[in-house]
């Protein structure tokens, strides 16, 4: 695991193995990895933006736990982008084939299962506020 963490901040390490791709590869590998951060920073912003403006939900802790849920779901966004960067430009050096990953299909899956407790949440207070 520290082996992995090190090629996270180790420009040096990066650099130690395979040849010097085309730098068209390496960027756009950066160009993805900022845009799974832009995803971490609205995950985050939504969890904070959760905490302070919604509204008491018909369960009780039910606003925090959306919050809290979204907040940690954008600091594995962040991690996980972080590390697929890496491997990805580990990849692209040594001429290998790029990683393969689950976790874009995960997330998906939890945004949207996320969105429908939601609704739900929004529902149940509107039909129990008549």
């Amino acid at each position: 695991m520290w082996e992995a963490i090190k090629r996270w901040f180790d420009p040096a390490e990066a650099r130690a193995v395979g040849e010097t791709p085309d730098y068209r590869f390496s960027l756009a590998n950066e160009r993805t990895f900022l845009a799974w951060l832009r995803t971490s920073l609205a995950l985050v912003g939504g969890g904070l933006a959760a905490a302070q403006f919604l509204p008491q939900l018909p369960m009780s802790h039910l606003r925090e736990v959306i919050a809290v849920a979204l907040l940690l779901l954008g600091g594995a966004v962040a991690i996980r982008a972080v590390d697929h960067w890496a491997r990805t430009e580990r990849a692209i050096r040594l001429g290998q084939e790029l990683p393969v990953s689950r976790f874009p299909a995960v997330l998906a899956l939890a945004v949207g299962g996320g969105a429908v407790l939601l609704v739900i949440a929004v529902l149940a207070r509107a039909i129990g506020g008549r």
